[in-house]
C-alpha cells in the first residue's frame, strides 16, 4: 500500500511541542508521527493494495487500522465535524463507502493526545529486548526494551512497559512505571520516579524528582526535586489552556508538557496540565501555576 501522510502544519493548539516543528515531525517514542503512520500502513503484511491518504493528525485505533488494511473498496473516514481524515483508493470505481471516525481513534489536536499515542505505542511491546547492561539488583516486573550502550544501575524497579533508548544512564534507585518512553542519551538519576511519561532525547533528570503523565522535550534539564503534579483533589478531569481556552483533557491524571531546552530550578513544582515553552528556565522553588510562555517568562 502506498501511504501518503498529509501534512497539517504546526497547530497552535499543539504548542509547545510544535514550537519550531510540524506535527508530522514530532517524535513519539523515538519515531516521528509521520513515520509511525507510514510504517503502520505500509507493512508488507497488509492485504490491501492501492493509495492511502491519511492526515498527520489522525492516530487510528487498532480496529480502524485493521479494517483499512483489509478493505477492498474505496473508503472515506470523516471525523464528527465532517473533516476527511483518511481516504483509501483501491479502484477507479466512483463508489465510496463512508464511515465515521470511531471513538478509540485519536484526533491529534492537543499535547495530551501525543501522550495518549505514546501510551499506545509503548503498550504494544510484548517481549523483553535487552541490548544494554543491567547491573545487579535491578527488578523488572513488566516488559523492557533497553537500547545499546545504556546502563541500568542497582536499585532500579521497573513496573509496566518501558522503552529506554541508547546511551542512557538510569539509576540508582529509580522507579519507572506505566507506559514510559525514555529517549536516547538521557540521564535519570538517584531516586527519580517516572510514571507513564515520554522523555525525548538528551533529557536529564538527575535527582529526587517525580515526572508523571508528562512529556519532556529534548535537551531539557529537570532540576533536583522538581515535581509534576498530575491529580486534582476533586477527582475531575484535568484541564489545560489551548488558544486561550480552557480545554478538558479527558484525562484524570495529566502532568506537564515541557518544551525543548527547558531548565527547571531545584524544587520546582508544576501544577497539573501546565505547559512550559522551549528555552524557559524556572528559579529554585518556583511554583508553576500557569503556562509559562516566552511572553510571560
Amino acid at each position: 500500500m502506498n501511504v501518503n501522510v498529509i501534512d497539517v502544519g504546526a497547530p497552535d493548539t499543539m504548542q509547545p511541542l510544535t514550537c519550531g516543528r510540524k506535527l508530522v515531525d514530532i517524535p513519539v517514542a523515538g519515531v516521528t508521527v509521520g513515520n509511525h503512520l507510514r510504517w503502520f500502513f505500509g507493512d508488507s503484511s497488509a492485504n490491501t493494495s492501492g493509495q492511502l491518504d491519511i492526515r498527520a493528525d489522525l492516530w487510528p485505533s487498532s480496529e480502524l487500522a485493521l479494517r483499512v488494511r483489509r478493505f477492498s473498496e474505496n473508503l472515506l473516514v470523516r471525523n464528527a465535524e465532517g473533516v476527511e481524515m483518511l481516504r483509501l483508493t483501491v479502484s477507479e470505481s466512483k463508489k465510496w463507502e463512508e464511515i465515521g471516525l470511531d471513538s478509540a481513534s485519536i484526533h491529534l489536536r492537543y499535547p495530551w493526545d501525543i501522550l495518549a499515542m505514546c501510551e499506545q505505542v509503548v503498550g504494544h511491546i510484548e517481549k523483553n529486548r535487552i541490548d544494554g547492561t543491567m547491573r545487579e539488583n535491578v527488578t523488572c516486573d513488566g516488559v523492557l526494551w533497553l537500547g545499546s550502550g545504556s546502563v541500568i544501575l542497582p536499585g532500579v524497579y521497573i513496573e509496566g512497559k518501558v522503552i529506554i533508548g541508547e546511551n542512557c544512564k538510569i539509576g540508582p534507585n529509580c522507579y519507572l512505571r506505566g507506559s514510559t518512553y525514555i529517549g536516547d542519551n538521557c540521564r535519570v538519576g538517584q531516586a527519580v520516579e517516572v510514571k507513564n511519561s515520554m522523555l525525548m532525547d538528551h533529557v536529564s533528570a538527575g535527582h529526587l524528582s517525580y515526572i508523571g503523565d508528562s512529556i519532556i522535550a529534548e535537551k531539557t534539564n529537570i532540576g533536583a526535586g522538581t515535581i509534576t503534579a498530575n491529580l486534582r483533589h476533586d477527582g475531575k478531569n484535568q484541564r489545560s489552556f489551548a488558544n486561550g481556552q480552557l480545554i478538558d483533557s479527558g484525562r484524570r491524571k495529566f502532568g506537564a508538557i515541557v518544551g525543548e531546552g527547558v531548565h527547571t530550578g531545584i524544587h520546582t513544582t508544576i501544577y497539573p496540565g501546565r505547559k512550559i515553552w522551549p528555552g524557559i528556565s524556572t528559579v529554585p522553588g518556583e511554583i508553576v501555576r500557569k503556562d509559562i510562555t516566552p511572553d510571560l517568562g
